[in-house]
């Protein structure tokens, strides 16, 4: 049999679904569903190897509908238009057993690709499932992503690992027929990084590769899997480590170890796009005002690399990613939105002042809206003493600049209006 053991375990029912508890369990959102036979098209969104697949033949299975799926690797909008065309004669129009359109890597699909399902999923003559690693807010079209739900797969623990190799022990056809004993799973797990198809994959591996009686050890797998080992894996712990490696570069202010992480994530295939995504949100986090521009600069980067991509790409991504490193650092504002959404979740929904409130009726105007409101342009240098927080929480400062240039011209400029106010 050549049928990979990850196959041959594959759930088929509900029941049978290791993890996403919050989806398929006895309160979950899918569950529910199922339950009412109303199925809404829907986009999965988490890491490889963790069931997207799967769940979208169990759900198109217990809702007893047709089943067609397309991998946005290898199809274009004529197969797409296919499809649609055979969906059509088997479903009926508008009914709630429309047949289920299963999309894996549906954030490869261009935008005409994924305009040619527009019209199919709003006429009702398809489901929609689509499945996806990447962000749909950046990756699938806004009137796609409008109707459809998103649905977040979260990586499973080790809990759910380990009960996946209890059920290849236990009720795999091959497996089960060894004698395979399991002491140790901390490699099997590290190496897998969450991902349940290359769990299983490496734990057939050690079994088919090892005369009976089988025991599993941390070392036994790591002396057959490492001629395996790449050095870079996109969707493993690794991603994750050299990722970490590359912002850590950037955040310390040296930009020899950022192109050097750059140049791994770029020679392992890394998606152009998550690199400058990353640039985007370091730009704020870590520079912020110490250095606006960067801000500037990584978002424009994003937008090239958008444009562009490989192997182009990687002259701009290098060019950010010096400029970042090389730029003063301060992660005051991100300090500064973190203790004002602690306060928030501490203190709850207080009350606006009503004289910052508006007041575009003439009853609220009467109930003193808006009232005593200081516009400041009415005032010497746009400015006057106001109390924009709530009164619980008046003199309160959030904000506190970071000691670098543009930062401590901001800190005076703050002083000098509020005097002792803030305490700047």
């Amino acid at each position: 049999m050549n049928e990979p053991l990850a196959e041959r375990i594959r759930p088929k029912t509900l029941d049978d679904y290791i993890s996403q508890q919050h989806l398929v369990g006895k309160n979950g959102a899918l569950t529910q569903h199922i339950k009412r036979g109303v199925i809404p098209s829907l986009l999965f969104w988490g890491p490889p190897g963790i069931g997207k697949t799967t769940l979208a033949n169990i759900i198109a299975k217990e809702s007893q509908r047709p089943f067609y799926t397309l991998s946005a690797i290898s199809s274009g909008v004529k197969d797409v238009r296919d499809i649609i065309a055979k969906a059509k004669q088997s479903g009926g129009l508008f009914t709630s057993k429309n047949p289920i359109l299963f999309i894996d890597e549906i954030h490869r699909f261009s935008k005409s690709q994924q305009d040619s399902l527009l019209g199919a999923v709003e006429k009702g003559w398809v489901t929609l499932i689509g499945a996806t690693t990447e962000n749909p807010s950046f990756e699938v079209i806004p009137a796609l992503l409008s109707r459809c739900q998103v649905y977040i797969l979260n990586s499973f623990n080790k809990t759910d690992l380990e009960e996946l190799l209890e059920r290849a022990l236990k009720t795999d056809a091959i497996i089960s027929q060894k004698k395979v004993i399991i002491k140790e799973t901390e490699a099997l797990l590290r190496v897998s990084g969450g991902d349940a198809r290359k769990l299983l994959n490496i734990f057939e591996l050690v079994v088919n590769s090892e005369d009976e009686p089988i025991t599993i050890t941390n070392e036994l797998v790591l002396q057959k899997i490492q001629k395996n080992t790449v050095l870079y894996d996109k969707t493993g712990e690794q991603h994750y480590d050299i990722v970490s490696a590359f912002i850590k570069s950037i955040r310390g202010s040296d930009p020899n170890g950022a192109i050097y992480w750059l140049a791994r994530m770029i020679e392992g295939g890394e998606d152009a796009k998550f690199i400058a995504r990353r640039l985007l949100i370091l730009a704020s986090e870590d520079i912020g005002n110490a250095n606006p521009t960067a801000l500037i600069l990584a978002n424009n980067t994003f937008q090239a690399v958008n444009t562009i991509g490989f192997p182009e790409s990687r002259i701009i991504l290098s060019q950010c990613a010096v400029y970042l490193a090389s730029s003063p650092k301060s992660n005051a504002s991100y300090e500064a939105i973190g203790k004002a959404q602690a306060l928030v979740k501490e203190t709850g929904d207080l009350s606006v002042p009503l004289h910052l409130r508006n007041a575009p009726t003439k009853l609220m105007k009467e109930l003193d809206y808006g009232k005593n409101y200081k516009y400041a342009h009415n005032y010497e240098n746009n400015f006057t003493i106001e109390e924009f927080l709530p009164k619980e929480l008046a003199n309160t400062k959030l904000y506190e600049p970071g000691n670098n240039t543009r930062e401590n011209s901001i800190r005076d400029f703050l002083k000098r209006l509020w005097k002792n106010k803030y305490n700047y």
